[in-house]
């Protein structure tokens, strides 16, 4: 439960520190007192937007800081666990620039606004004065019979499926709406994948089809040189081996005398004769290897031809040509297995439609059993409130589509008068009974809530009397089990408290300042003196409020 909230240069507020307590509280004051900047100041703790205008005026910035016990509060421990933070106690903190920059923290830990709006769900619950509104709306309905039965964790499910499934169907739908471009695409690389196997280039085959076509397409010239080169090398008739042959006999028929001196001579002569014979046999074995061979070379001049050819349509050099060749034949494979995909998106489909059903089926029953129930308890509360001869009832109507909320919708109806047939709660004319109707769903509701603090921001407008003391003994009940704080204008409601908060504001000088204090008894005696009797306090009123108050103190029988 809420335990303590700071509050600093808030609106009108400069400084305050309230220490709550347990049970069912009061916030009372004059009309325009701040009564709002109380749950104001909260909500910006719990995750509300926040705006300039909530700085007092000539600060810096607001700082709210609230505290709450949840030592009977598994969920919101589970969260502040889930996220290694601290869980003996939860401090949630807000601070507004006058910019309007906002920051916040958890325990101590920078935050999220939507952390604290997710936190803040766990551990209050708020019923504004404007929820008789609210009770207008269809998908109001639907909400608190949900939230009634416990069933929202049923109910996330079965948006979770709904999800789920439509986003199943859609990727089915795009996939066929893709069919006609997916066979062209198809068509298109079977004629490539095709053209590429029958081409065959391997990843290395490109330059040595090049250097053979080389070789190939020079066979003549190199054949008739090598030759010539051959008979310049040993031809009988003029080679120039023959004529070294001459020279060495010539040189080695000279006198005895002169061959010391060209011995060094005949030495070079003899290892030319060498390399002239080496040189001959190679250029002879050159010669005797060219082979004239046209077909080959038509051959391989075609190969290159489709290879530039096949890569000038791709827009590709030749030598990617394998690289696409396998690229191509991927996305054809991948193509062909979406048929594959199809069939198990489309099964896919079913299973999730179908495990929508099934959920929407159960949460069905579920709540025709607990609307039921529900009318029931609001019909006693109605009958507490003087509208023992209405008539409430919940009606559940199948939806024309399935829809994330479920196969159903929620209507709430109401017979405010005997013979009257019951109408939807929108069209209730009266407003003071919309007021009670609204009371008694919202206490419905909180009764069967797991958060025990809750708060009542003016839910008592349109009642008085008798009514109105009903009223606040419906909100003390819900007090003995939890913590409830009500803002109430009603001396009945304010009076059945078990403690009073009272807010007023002050002008000083050139300045307003909102003050809020926890009333003794003299001063809830007189806060109840006001409320009933206005600004000049008789004796006679004052005894009206002591005895209004200690009649609603007394334990009931």
């Amino acid at each position: 439960m809420l335990t303590q909230l700071a509050i600093q240069d808030f609106a009108i507020v400069d400084r305050l520190e309230l220490d709550i307590q347990g049970g069912m509280t009061a916030i009372t004051g004059e009309t325009g007192a701040g009564k709002s900047i109380l749950l104001g100041a909260l909500g910006l703790c719990l995750g509300s937007r926040a705006d300039t205008g909530s700085v007092r005026h000539g600060c810096e910035r607001a700082d709210i800081s609230a505290r709450f016990d949840i030592s009977r509060l598994p969920a919101a421990k589970a969260w502040l666990a889930e996220r290694e933070l601290p869980t003996d106690e939860c401090l949630l903190r807000r601070v507004v620039s006058a910019a309007g920059r906002s920051k916040a923290w958890i325990n101590g830990q920078p935050a999220a606004i939507s952390d604290l709006k997710a936190l803040g769900e766990r551990l209050i619950q708020i019923h504004g004065q404007h929820a008789h509104q609210a009770l207008l709306r269809e998908e109001t309905h639907l909400a608190l019979l949900d939230d009634y039965a416990g069933l929202n964790d049923d109910a996330g499910a079965l948006a979770a499926a709904f999800r789920d499934w439509q986003d199943a169907r859609r990727k089915l739908k795009k996939l066929r709406d893709q069919g006609d471009e997916v066979e062209a695409r198809r068509q298109l690389l079977r004629y490539q994948v095709e053209e590429l196997d029958q081409l065959a280039l391997a990843d290395d085959e490109l330059p040595s089809l090049e250097d053979e076509q080389q070789t190939l397409a020079h066979a003549g010239d190199i054949l008739r040189d090598t030759q010539f080169a051959a008979d310049c090398c040993e031809s009988e008739d003029g080679g120039a081996l023959a004529l070294l042959q001459q020279a060495q006999g010539r040189l080695s028929d000279l006198p005895g005398s002169d061959r010391g001196a060209l011995a060094n001579t005949l030495t070079i002569l003899d290892d030319a004769r060498i390399q002239l014979e080496e040189a001959a046999s190679e250029l002879n074995h050159l010669a005797a290897s060219t082979e004239l061979d046209p077909e080959r070379l038509n051959f391989v001049e075609d190969r290159l031809g489709d290879a530039h050819r096949i890569a000038r349509k791709h827009q590709v050099a030749p030598e990617e040509l394998p690289g696409l060749h396998a690229a191509l034949r991927a996305e054809l494979d991948k193509l062909d297995a979406g048929d594959n995909d199809l069939d198990t998106l489309s099964e896919a489909v079913n299973e999730c439609g179908e495990r929508y059903r099934q959920l929407a089926k159960a949460l069905g029953e579920a709540r025709r059993r607990a609307a039921t129930a529900f009318a029931s308890e609001v019909q006693q509360q109605l009958a507490f409130l003087a509208m023992d001869k209405a008539r409430f009832e919940v009606e559940l109507e199948a939806r024309n589509t399935p829809s994330a909320e479920g196969l159903e919708r929620v209507q709430f109806y109401i017979s405010a008068n005997p013979g009257q047939p019951a109408r939807p709660l929108a069209k209730v004319a009266s407003g003071g009974e919309l007021s009670r109707i609204s009371l008694a769903i919202q206490v419905v509701a909180a009764s069967h809530s797991t958060i025990p603090s809750l708060i009542f921001d003016e839910v008592d407008v349109g009642v008085s009397g008798a009514t109105a003391e009903i009223v606040g003994q419906l909100l003390r009940r819900l007090g003995d089990s939890g913590q409830v704080m009500t803002v109430t204008h009603l001396p009945q409601v304010a009076a059945q408290a078990h403690s009073h908060l009272h807010i007023e504001k002050r002008a000083r000088r050139n300045t307003t300042r909102t003050e809020m204090a926890l009333l003794d008894e003299g001063g809830r005696v007189s806060e109840l003196a006001r409320m009933l009797g206005g600004v000049n306090l008789s004796d006679q009123t004052l005894a009206h409020a002591r005895e209004m108050l200690h009649s609603s103190q007394r334990p009931a029988h």
